[in-house]
């Protein structure tokens, strides 16, 4: 049986794991890749405790996947964006996002995630089905889809 930490594990998936495989985490990058960068904006769409996220986003500026930027002077706050390794990660959360649109989005997909220049949407291969171009975080946006309205 594997321990709570995977330290002895010579593989590339026990190793991910053990950096993001904590649930709070995993939707803490969601919401950064959705724009929810501030600390008062993840809580509040996450409903998690105040301790709980500090401490997972000070693991993912440990882990060098978030960088912390002030964005205002007085009082001091501070911003969460992602660094090139974090935006890495895109493609893994999308992965989760067409397996849980395929099998579990009771009422259609809660979010459509959309190509910006064209309005494709992404296939499993993370191509727009529309235009063929590769699609990554920076080329995409979202919006709302059948799924959000039935569990409203």
């Amino acid at each position: 049986m594997l321990s709570r930490t995977y330290e002895g594990q010579v593989c590339s998936v026990a190793r991910t794991l053990e950096l993001i495989g904590e649930r709070w985490t995993v939707l803490i990058l969601r919401e950064v890749f959705r724009g929810n960068r501030r600390f008062d904006q993840m809580q509040g769409a996450l409903g998690i405790a105040r301790n709980v996220l500090t401490a997972r986003l000070e693991h993912l500026q440990e882990a060098g996947i978030l960088e912390r930027r002030r964005y205002q002077e007085r009082p001091a706050r501070y911003e969460y964006m992602l660094t090139e390794k974090g935006i890495d990660l895109w493609p893994v959360l999308m992965q989760m996002l067409i397996w849980g649109d395929k099998h579990l989005a009771e009422g259609g997909p809660p979010v459509y995630v959309e190509h910006r220049d064209c309005g494709g949407q992404p296939d499993e291969h993370l191509i727009c089905d529309r235009c063929g171009e590769p699609l990554h975080a920076r080329n995409v946006t979202r919006r709302p889809g059948p799924g959000l309205k039935a569990v409203a």
